[in-house]
């Protein structure tokens, strides 16, 4: 149930009191059910504001205080054009009526323009003032819905390598709800496991999560949302989309990419160093063998396609950078040293 409910019925409780206790003044004394009437318009007036509350329901105080400035620059504006002199040789009737479509059309105008502005905006017509509140925190980290699939993100903030405010916008769990619902059962896997990482992250008692409801309806994909996002509220974006990281880097954009901070904390190899290493299949080349280091790059063991399933001691020849990482390439350690 609505926890709003049961204020509008005491809301409305008092609206039929009211109408009752007005039914008794002087003036309605002698009326015939004058009690009743009084009641009825009472109720009527109070199930009137509860359907205007209904209707806006999803009105915040930002659409409302934009509403209201955007009306006054309209009504300024009509204002103006009215004392210009445009309209003043028509009859008394006439000039009421141009009035009256000066002050509603340019009071809608203002209205919509200021409802699809942000904040950028107002700051061209109001500059050098800024609102912000004092108690804001020092660092917002915005999420996307690779990084939360991804769940890294949750071991780097409960080892505090990471800190701040969590936000999440409403429009990426709607996104990985999409995801968690797919016929396929991969996707179907990552949207549970993403689900499964904000669960973490909103038990964790040292850390606030909050879900952001902004949105933007004129932006048609989420990342385009996300970027906007961050800009307004100067945000931290955390994402594994390349893209999305190089988009939010060119609209001077805070954005963290957790695959190049993966790649950073590999561990640097130097020809001659000496390594152990499990291979786990054959190479592409002739006699080769792969195999993989903990932080999960991949080492080309020369002539070790005879130790498949076993762990050997390895020493470094050379290392390559790739588009993907390191590429390691390695031949097998003798006893003699050779």
């Amino acid at each position: 149930m609505n926890p709003l409910w049961p204020i509008r019925i005491i809301f409305l409780g008092l609206c039929i009191m009211a109408g009752y206790a007005i039914s008794q003044a002087q003036s309605f004394v002698g009326h015939e059910h004058s009690e009743i009437l009084g009641m009825m318009i009472g109720f009527g007036f109070g199930g009137l504001l509860i359907a205007v509350d209904e209707m806006l329901k999803g009105f915040s105080l930002r659409a409302f205080s934009a509403t209201t400035f955007g009306l006054f620059l309209g009504w300024l504006v009509a204002l103006l054009v009215d004392h210009s002199g445009l309209f003043g040789d028509g009859d008394g009737n006439t000039r009421q009526l141009i009035r009256l479509a000066l002050f509603l059309a340019f009071g809608y105008i203002g209205m919509v323009l200021a409802m699809r502005s942000n904040k950028e905006d107002f700051s061209l017509i109001i500059p050098y003032v800024r609102f912000a509140p004092q108690n804001k925190p020092e660092n917002l980290l915005l999420l996307d819905t690779s990084v939360i699939i991804d769940g890294r993100i949750a071991d780097l903030i409960e080892a505090k390598f990471i800190e701040g405010l969590v936000l999440v916008p409403r429009f990426v769990l709607l996104e990985l709800q999409q995801i968690a619902d797919s016929a396929d059962d991969v996707k179907r896997a990552r949207g549970r496991r993403g689900f499964e990482m904000l669960n973490r992250l909103q038990n964790n008692s040292k850390l606030e999560v909050r879900i952001h409801d902004g949105d933007f309806p004129e932006e048609k994909g989420v990342d385009a949302k996300l970027v906007r996002l961050a800009r307004n509220l100067n945000a931290k974006l955390f994402t594994n989309d390349f893209n999305l990281a190089k988009v939010a880097g060119l609209q001077s954009v805070d954005c963290v990419n957790l695959h190049e901070i993966g790649q950073l904390m590999k561990a640097a190899l130097i020809p001659g160093e000496n390594i152990q290493l499990k291979i786990v299949r054959e190479g592409r080349e002739k006699g080769q063998g792969l195999g993989y280091l903990p932080d999960g790059t991949m080492v080309i063991l020369n002539n070790g396609q005879a130790y498949i399933g076993q762990t050997v001691a390895a020493r470094v020849l050379s290392t390559v950078q790739t588009g993907a990482g390191v590429l390691v390439f390695a031949e097998v350690k003798t006893e003699n040293g050779k």
